[in-house]
C-alpha cells in the first residue's frame, strides 16, 4: 500500500523581521520536502485577514500541516483561521518578529528560519491551550489591559523593525509616569476580585513581552490561564516589581500582585474609563470581556526537549535590556523627586 504524501502550507509575512523569510523560502520548502511533505507557500498581503483566510482555506482543503512564519501577530492570525474548525491540522511556527513570545515558550529558534523549520523533523508535539475572547477571537499567548499595555499600539512599525524589543522598553519608560489605576471587577473560577488595578494579564505561556518569568509556572496544556493583577500605579513600585521579575519571578509573592490560576474570567470595568484589550500584542476590543481557555485545542510542533514544567531561565540578552529599563525608571524617579 502506497503511503499518501502529507501536505504542508507555509504562510509567511514577507515584511516581518527585515524581510528575513523572503531570503529563505526555498530553503524552508526544501526542508519540508525532505521531511516527507508536499510543500507550498503563501505570501500574506496587506488585505485584512490575509493570513487567517489562507489558514482556513488550507485546513478545509486537507493540508496536514500549516506553518505560520512571521511575528506574534501573524501567528495569531493563522491560529484564528484554524481554531474555529472541527478538524484542525498540526501547526508549526517560524518566528521572525520583534518579541516572538510564543516561540520562546515553545523553544523555537528565533530569526533563523532554517533551524526553526528543522524543529518539525523532531516530531515533538505540544497540545496547546488556546484563549477565546468575545466568542470569535482567539489568542495563543496573552490577553492584557491597563495603561502600560497600551504601549504596543504606540510603537511605530518601523521602530519595531529597526530596534525590536528595545523600542517597546523605550516607549514603556516614557509611559510609566502616565500609568493609573482603574476600578474593576474580575470574576474567575474560585472567586471575585474587586478593586483598583493598573495592569491585568491573562497568560497562556510563561513568556510575556519577552520576559520569561512574568508567569513562571505557566503550563502550555493545563487548561488554565495565569491571571496577574498589578494593584499599584506608582511607577517606582512598578519598577521594583520589574526587578523582582528579573530576579526569577519573585514578584508573584509581592502583596501588590494578585497571582491566580483560572480556566475562565470576566473583566468588567467599574467606571467610565475605557479598558482596551490587547490580544497577542494587538488591539482586540474593549472590556467588558469574557476569556475562556480551550484546553489542548491546537497541536504545535515544538522543541519539547528544552521545555520545562518549572520556571525557565531568563533570556540573557533580554535581561540586560530589562535591567537598563529598570535603571531608566529609577533615574526618572530621582528626577521627579
Amino acid at each position: 500500500m502506497v503511503q499518501e504524501t502529507k501536505r504542508a502550507r507555509l504562510i509567511y509575512n514577507p515584511v516581518s523581521g527585515q524581510e528575513i523569510m523572503k531570503k529563505h523560502i526555498a530553503d524552508v520548502l526544501h526542508i519540508l520536502e525532505q521531511l516527507g511533505y508536499e510543500a507550498s507557500a503563501f505570501q500574506t498581503t496587506a488585505e485584512p485577514n490575509s493570513a487567517m483566510d489562507e489558514a482556513t482555506r488550507a485546513a478545509l482543503t486537507g493540508f496536514d500541516l500549516v506553518i505560520a512564519a512571521g511575528g506574534d501577530g501573524t501567528i495569531n492570525e493563522v491560529v484564528n483561521g484554524i481554531a474555529p474548525l472541527k478538524q484542525r491540522p498540526h501547526m508549526a511556527i517560524i518566528p521572525t518578529g520583534t518579541t516572538n513570545d510564543f516561540a520562546r515558550a515553545l523553544k523555537i529558534p528565533r530569526n533563523n528560519p532554517i533551524e526553526a523549520a528543522k524543529i518539525i523533523g523532531k516530531q515533538q508535539l505540544v497540545y496547546q491551550d488556546i484563549g477565546l475572547a468575545y466568542q470569535d477571537s482567539y489568542f495563543i499567548n496573552i490577553a492584557a489591559t491597563g495603561s502600560l499595555t497600551e504601549l504596543t499600539y504606540s510603537v511605530p512599525s518601523n521602530m519595531k523593525t529597526m530596534f525590536g524589543y528595545l523600542a517597546y522598553l523605550a516607549k514603556g519608560v516614557e509611559l510609566l509616569p502616565q500609568i493609573s489605576n482603574a476600578p474593576v471587577k474580575i470574576t474567575y473560577d474560585d472567586g471575585v476580585f474587586e478593586g483598583d488595578v493598573s495592569m491585568i494579564f491573562a497568560a497562556l505561556t510563561n513568556s510575556v513581552g519577552g520576559f520569561e518569568q512574568i508567569a513562571p509556572d505557566a503550563k502550555l496544556d493545563d487548561g488554565n490561564f495565569t491571571l496577574i493583577l498589578v494593584k499599584t500605579d506608582n511607577f517606582l513600585e512598578i519598577s521594583h516589581l520589574i526587578s523582582l521579575v528579573i530576579q526569577g519571578g519573585k514578584h508573584i509573592e509581592d502583596p501588590r500582585v494578585e497571582y491566580i490560576k483560572t480556566s475562565q474570567l470576566t473583566i468588567e470595568p467599574q467606571s467610565d474609563q475605557r479598558m482596551m484589550i490587547n490580544l497577542d500584542g494587538e488591539y482586540g476590543g474593549d472590556a467588558p470581556i469574557t476569556l475562556r481557555n480551550l484546553k489542548n485545542h491546537i497541536s504545535f510542533f515544538a522543541n519539547t526537549d528544552e521545555i520545562s514544567g518549572e520556571a525557565l531561565s531568563f533570556d540573557p540578552e533580554l535581561k540586560e535590556i530589562a535591567e537598563k529599563f529598570a535603571h531608566k525608571v529609577e533615574d526618572l524617579g530621582e528626577t521627579e523627586n
